[in-house]
C-alpha cells in the first residue's frame, strides 16, 4: 500500500491504474485501498487519496494522456475566462478513438496531425499541478475557428484582454492563425482593437 501512496503523492494524490499495474503492483491493492477508506475512485482508473484535492484538469490529464486541454479549458487555464468550464475540452489527434473520453463527459475535438503539436505547452492547474494545454495564441484561433458558432461573450473579452496584455505575441497568433484556416478571423478581430 505504501507503493501506492508514494505514486498518489507524486502526483498531487492522483494514481491511475496504469501507473499502479507499471510499477507492478497488483490492480487488486487499489480495491484494497478503496475498501479502507485510503483511496477514493475520481473517475474510471484515477484515484486519489481520500484527503487530496480533486484536480479535474490532471485528473482527465491522467485518464487520457493523448488528449490536450484546449478551447474554454485552455482559456480559463490562461486565466482568459472567470468562470471554470462547464465541461472539460480536450483536442485529440483524428485518428484517436474517443469514446471513453466522451462518455467521461469530456468534450472532444479532433485536429490533424501536423498542427496537433502546435502550441503545446503546460500550464498550472489552480491547484498548481502541470497539465499539457494549448499556449495563448493557439487557444484563441481555436475558439475563433470553433466547431459550432463563435460565442461572442468568450471571444470578444478574452481577444480585448489579449490586445491589452504585455505578454501578447502577435505575429505567433497570426502564424497560427494561419496554420490553422482562421487568419481571416483573427485579423478582423485586431483591426477592430489594436
Amino acid at each position: 500500500m505504501q507503493a501506492i501512496i508514494d505514486l498518489a503523492e507524486s502526483s498531487s494524490g492522483l494514481v491511475t491504474t496504469a501507473q499502479v499495474v507499471d510499477a507492478g503492483i497488483p490492480r487488486a491493492r487499489i480495491s484494497d485501498m478503496v475498501k479502507a477508506g485510503k483511496l477514493e475512485r475520481v473517475q474510471r482508473g484515477v484515484y486519489r487519496m481520500a484527503d487530496a484535492w480533486e484536480d479535474e484538469f490532471l485528473a482527465a490529464q491522467l485518464r487520457f494522456p493523448k488528449g490536450i486541454l484546449s478551447d474554454g479549458t485552455a482559456l480559463y487555464l490562461h486565466g482568459y475566462a472567470d468562470r471554470v468550464p462547464f465541461q472539460l475540452t480536450m483536442t485529440f489527434p483524428r485518428s484517436y478513438g474517443a469514446t471513453k473520453v466522451r462518455e467521461a463527459g469530456i468534450e472532444v475535438r479532433t485536429c490533424a496531425d501536423e498542427v496537433l503539436g502546435l502550441g503545446l505547452t503546460t500550464v498550472r492547474t489552480p491547484y498548481g499541478n502541470e497539465v499539457s494545454a494549448y499556449d495563448l495564441e493557439r487557444t484563441l484561433c481555436d475558439i475563433v475557428r470553433g466547431h459550432r458558432a463563435v460565442d461572442v461573450q468568450v471571444v470578444n473579452p478574452a481577444m480585448k484582454q489579449y490586445v491589452r496584455s504585455r505578454e501578447k505575441d502577435v505575429q505567433k497568433l497570426l502564424g497560427y492563425a494561419r496554420a490553422l484556416g482562421v487568419e481571416k478571423k483573427i485579423r478582423n478581430y485586431l483591426e477592430v482593437l489594436l
